[in-house]
């Protein structure tokens, strides 16, 4: 062994590891940093609303005062807006989705939001009336405006609708009104 080397390279660090004075734990003033960090890094994705912000901090570790001061912060600088969430949330599934308004309400209630705004969004749809013909609209899509062939093409028609969130009834219309759509068009 040469007197150069010292035999255990690594204890000079570990002496100093150890001579280290203990971290204090972090201020409220910090912990509220390191919320709001995460949160911004959360909303800077998507809108959230209000529950899956609280969600994802705790989720973090970030203590309940902590959660609480950065979502009041959030609130008060209109970052966080349940109402406005929802309004969105509402108009981008029937347009962008063309989701009926039991899917709707199933993706408002999954993000934490009370059942009064789930209803009160849903109540604003401009759309609400257009339903029928929403779900018309998502037949026309899914067959390429082709006729109905046969009983098992409508029950495909129906698990479409369905899927996308539509009530019984309004599926079973909607079928209906499709076939009279596709034979207006094959006997013009």
């Amino acid at each position: 062994m040469s007197p150069d080397r010292d035999p255990d390279p690594g204890a000079d660090d570990l002496t100093e590891a150890r001579e280290a004075p203990p971290q204090e734990p972090p201020s409220a003033e910090e912990r509220l940093a390191h919320a709001l960090k995460l949160a911004y890094r959360h909303l800077a994705k998507r809108d959230r609303t209000e529950a899956e912000v609280r969600a994802h901090l705790e989720k973090r570790g970030v203590d309940a005062a902590s959660v609480d001061a950065a979502v009041g912060e959030l609130l008060e600088l209109e970052y966080l807006d349940d109402e406005r969430y929802a309004q969105r949330y509402v108009e981008d599934r029937r347009r962008l989705e063309g989701w009926g308004h039991l899917r709707i309400a199933d993706g408002l209630r999954r993000t934490g939001l009370p059942r009064p705004l789930v209803e009160r969004a849903l109540a604003a749809d401009p759309h609400a009336d257009d339903e029928h013909e929403l779900a018309v609209e998502a037949l026309d899509r899914r067959f390429a405006g082709r006729a109905l062939a046969d009983d098992r093409e409508r029950q495909k028609g129906l698990r479409t609708l369905a899927t996308k969130g539509f009530p019984l009834d309004t599926a079973y219309a909607a079928i209906r009104a499709y076939e009279r759509r596709c034979a207006d068009r094959d006997d013009g």
